[in-house]
Order: structure tokens, then sequence, then C-alpha cells
């Protein structure tokens, strides 16, 4: 007797469809599974005997084959547990098998019948969808993940005995219901705290509007890190469609909180600089998303960027200009999503202190020399904002805070921005100024004559690449936007090309 029980598996983001068939014949007492498992796989008939044995199931000797189809799939995780253990069942006419019909099935057992949660439940769900299934069974705390997916029903199953009840024709399963989108409690962290930097904060709102890459550049201790960390609270919010692939990404990553639905907040990730190029973009034997597909439509923070590996940080490259990153293997080629904000800190020297008139900087030129060559001219080339974040002097710091701008007001105005950029690019693939393509940049950043005169002007005294220009020019068109201005003006590419500028430091990469 043979039963075939619906499953699935994760193939980078995506979800596929497994069909676990079970055929059951008298012999010898064996138990195989086929059909590409890995190792985790191939424990799943330890686990699926051992559970039915403390259930009380005490089966007769019979040679029992499990194919995972379509077998050129390699297959791995625990997802297989509960849809082979009900194909066991099945065979053995605990429950009427036309009841697996029309199911998915997911699930780890433990070995006393329980049933644990899995990762990657949400592509898996969104598969079954496409391929006509109308219900999907989760560990309860894979339910509020699987909800997400409309036009299937969700079933909540916490043991492998309520799940044989449901299929004798017991209503004892509990249905899933999506949970409303909510903002949620935002972080306390507020840029009304921030005192002084108002140079630094006008760059981040910039960046937040246009999704324009920052390189902050100070001393320690100046709030470097403390800005960054307060760039989220100024982002427009997630759409359903932006969080929706946030949470497919970290559901595959196996990060999502332990019963957590889609994700509400746009994703903030600052991996340490002992970080590898594996983890930083991703990849892996199964490949894995990493670090830069973790902040998708999020902000991606690196600080004390030359101490991070050169060869690691050139990976970040071909994911900044392209927003996916593509991983190869023998198994196949995978693409990750990595559209992110990307804000990174630096010193100036590696004591810090050049250039600080409150400290004497013990780096000799070439130590100098050394720590700033770390960082490449095409990957500094990429970034469109270099700020200046000097230490904040002593008066500043000991008076009354002053009344400053909180996030919620510099926020107003960056949505306004990025609903002027909605509109402009409606029917495109481009949605901020720092994605513009060099047509649109043509099209979108004309210049009238003095304002050309300025940009002609700082590229002959500062040596700016092709790249540069237009870096400058959709800085420009970011801060023209945040004034409401349909024109690009003089004093909106003249404020442009001093974030190219590091004039307190002097020329960094000469």
């Amino acid at each position: 007797m043979s039963v075939r029980v619906t499953s699935g598996t994760v193939r980078g983001l995506e979800g596929a469809l497994v069909h676990v068939e079970v055929d059951m014949q008298a012999g010898v007492s064996r138990f195989d599974i086929v059909g590409l498992p890995e190792t985790a796989v191939k424990e799943s008939k330890v686990r699926v005997q051992s559970t039915l044995r403390n259930l009380g199931f005490r089966p007769a000797s019979k040679a029992i084959t499990v194919n995972l189809a379509p077998a050129d799939i390699r297959k791995s995780g625990s997802y297989f547990d509960l849809p082979i253990a009900l194909g066991v069942l099945g065979c053995y006419e605990a429950f009427p098998a036309e009841g697996l019909e029309g199911k998915m099935f997911l699930g780890e057992l433990s070995l006393d019948g329980s049933i644990r949660p899995v990762h990657g439940v949400l592509p898996m769900v969104i598969a079954a969808k496409e391929n006509g299934i109308s219900e999907v069974l989760v560990p309860e705390n894979n339910a509020e993940e699987a909800s997400v997916v409309s036009g299937i029903k969700t079933l909540v199953v916490d043991s492998l005995p309520a799940a044989i009840s449901y299929l004798r024709g017991n209503d004892c399963l509990k249905t899933a219901v999506p949970q409303k989108p909510s903002s949620g409690q935002r972080r306390i962290e507020d840029f009304a705290d921030v005192r002084g930097q108002s140079y630094a904060k006008r760059v981040l709102e910039i960046a937040a509007a246009g999704r324009h890459n920052v390189l902050m550049i100070g001393p320690p201790g100046s709030g470097k890190t403390m800005l960054a960390r307060r760039l989220q609270t100024i982002l427009p919010d997630l759409t359903y469609e932006e969080a929706l692939e946030c949470t497919r990404i970290y559901s595959v990553a196996g990060l999502l909180k332990r019963g957590g639905g889609l994700i509400k907040f746009r994703p903030f990730r600052s991996p340490h600089h002992t970080a590898s190029g594996v983890s930083l973009t991703g990849g892996g034997s199964f490949p894995r998303p990493g670090e830069v597909s973790l902040a998708h439509c999020g902000v991606l923070f690196l600080d004390e960027l030359p101490e991070w590996r050169r060869d690691v940080l050139e990976t970040l490259r071909q994911p900044m200009e392209d927003g996916v990153v593509t991983v190869t293997r023998a198994s196949g080629t995978y693409t990750f999503p990595a559209d992110f904000l990307l804000i990174a800190a630096m010193n100036p020297c590696p004591c810090g202190y050049f250039g600080d008139m409150r400290h004497k900087c013990s780096c000799s030129p070439r130590d100098i020399a050394r720590y700033r060559s770390k960082i490449s001219g095409p990957l500094l080339d990429r970034i469109d904002l270099h700020v200046d974040v000097p230490a904040v002097p002593f008066k500043d710091l000991n008076r009354p805070m002053p009344k400053s701008e909180t996030s919620a007001e510099i926020k107003a105005r960056v949505e306004r921005a990025v609903m002027i950029q909605k509109e402009r690019f409606k029917g495109t693939d481009t949605r901020f100024n720092g994605r513009m393509t060099p047509a649109q940049v043509r099209e979108f950043c004309k210049l009238g004559e003095d304002a050309t005169g300025i940009l002609e002007s700082a590229v002959e005294k500062l040596g700016l690449s092709a790249r540069a220009v237009d870096k400058v020019l959709k800085v420009a068109r970011t801060i023209a936007d945040l004034e409401g201005s349909e024109e690009i003006k003089a004093v909106h590419v003249a404020e442009s090309v001093q974030y190219r500028l590091l004039d307190r430091y002097g020329s960094y990469w000469a």
C-alpha cells in the first residue's frame, strides 16, 4: 500500500512543494528514505519510529520506503517529520488516506508526539497557495507567520494525535486568524535627544528620503553609532509588500520571533567587523540569506569600516548596485533581495584623533595612509554622502537640552519626499532617487545654467568620476524634493557637492 502526503521545502527564498510518498510492503523490517535527503531528513525515520512506539503504535515488521519527490531537489531540515509519520500511519489505515488530499503538512516531531516549529514556513505556504492547496497544518509557533498568506486556510496542530484525530473527521484543530497590521511600539530613540550634530542630522534626513548611502567620519564618542540607530525612526513605514518580503527572508533565516507574524519595522542590521564574506552576503552549502539580505528594505550599519577585511567589503559592490545577491552553487543559482541603505562609520585615523583640536594624533602619515587605503575607491564611489561628525563641545553637553526637531517631524518631511518620488517613478521598478538608472538621471535631473556651472566647477576641482557626478545629481534631486521644488536649483547642487567633500580632514583618498 502507498500513501502520498504533501509537504514543502525551501530553495533560497522560494518555497517548493515536496510530495512524501510512503510505500509499505510485507518483508524484512526496514525503513528507507530516498529522494536526495540530507542528514537531518535521514534522521526523521528514527524520530518517527520512536514517536509511534511512544504513542502506542506497534507496527508489524514491514519494508517501508519513503520517496521525497521531486527527487532532483536536495531536501534538508526537519519539515518532513510530520508528513512522514502521517504517511506511515496512512499505510496502517489509522485514518482515511483520502483526508490527506489538498493539504500541506509541516512540522518537526518530538519523541512524545508534540510538534515543534520549523523555519521557512512563509515561502512554503505561498508555494502551497500557488499550487492550489486549500489547507496547511503547521505548529502553533508558526501559525501567525503562515496566516499572513490570504486565500489558504491555516490550521494549528500541536501534536501527532491531534493531526490523526482531525484526519479522522473530528473538528479539533484551531484555525489561525491573521493579525491586523499594527505599527506596534517604536523604539525609544529619537533625534530630539541628540545634542548638536545638525549637519549630520541633515545628511541622514536626505539619506532616508532618497535611499542614499552614507559614510560618517569622526573621532570616537562623537555620536556616529547613536545617529545611525536613530535613522530607523525617520524612515517611511514598510508597505505590505515590503513587510511580506522582509518576513519571508527572516522566516528562511530562522530569525522570526517566537509566534511572530509580519515584520512591522524596517530592519536595522549591525554586523561586527570580524564577519566573513559569506555571513555578510549569504551563501553556504545550502545558501542562506546574509546580513545584506536581512537588511533588505532597512539599514545596514557597518561600524569601524576600515577594520573590515577589504575582500569582505568588496563583496558589497554588487548588491549596492543591483539590489540583489546572486549565489551560485552546484545545486543551483539562488537570488536574495538586498536593497538596503548603507550607513558606514569610521575614525579619521587608527588612533581616532586626526584633525581633533582637543586630542593629539599619535599616528604617522604612513599609518594614516595605510588605514585609509583599506577602503577602495570603487566602494567609496558608491557612497553618496560623506559627512563629518566632530566631537560635541562640553559647553553643548553641559547646558540644558535645547528644543530640537523630533523624529516624527523629520519623518513627515521624508514621507512627503517619498510620495513625490512615488509619483515620479510610477510604472517603473525604481522607487527612490538613489536608485535611479543613468537614463532616469538624465530625464529627471536636468539643470539650469547656474546649477550646471556649479557642477562643472566641482568636477574640475574634485576630479569626480562619472558615477560620482550621477551621485551628486541624485542627491540634489532629493534635496529639491524635500523642499517640494520641481526644479533642481543651484543651491541644491551646491549642497549636494559639499557632501562629497571632507574639508575637516583634507582629501582622504587622494
